[in-house]
């Protein structure tokens, strides 16, 4: 199965620590949780990213990874829609962050399937680092620059 992440230089994009969340938290996970965030396609790994830059702090352009793991249902949990925290789309929902500190410690799925909150028909796929046998499981298989596209940047000029 291939997923894909967007990093913010070359050097980067071959990080699968999930140290960017773990210094910082996500939606996910709280800061001091490993996680690394994916995205089922590479358009959604794009607009997943753009979401947390200003217009100002864009770089000219990012890096876009081909992550491959295997391609077994047992590894990977869905989230059935039943299991969503209420307003989980709500950035700092503490119970989201608190069930996905939840399945990392656990370590009983490579990974879980979670709906995007940008575009809730597609999906996000969140690593755990922490699972046995995780860097023999994930793997880069291409990194390409991609640059930005002026037109999915709005500024503000008021």
């Amino acid at each position: 199965m291939l997923l894909y992440r967007i990093a913010k230089t070359e050097a980067r994009s071959t990080d699968l620590s999930g140290m960017g969340a773990y210094k910082f938290g996500g939606r996910w996970n709280s800061a001091g949780t490993y996680m690394l965030y994916t995205s089922e396609n590479s358009s959604l790994a794009y607009l997943e990213s753009l979401m947390h830059f200003e217009a100002h702090l864009i770089p000219p352009s990012l890096y876009i990874s081909v992550l491959e793991i295997p391609d077994k249902p047992k590894l990977i949990h869905t989230l059935s829609d039943k299991d969503y925290p209420k307003n989980w789309q709500q950035i700092g929902n503490r119970k989201a962050q608190e069930q996905g500190d939840r399945w990392i410690n656990e370590k009983a799925f490579l990974g879980i399937k979670v709906r995007s909150a940008v575009n809730t028909k597609e999906y996000n796929y969140l690593l755990n680092p922490l699972f046995p046998g995780y860097h023999d499981l994930v793997k880069v298989n291409a990194v390409e620059s991609l640059p930005i596209d002026s037109r999915l940047i709005k500024v503000n000029k008021s």
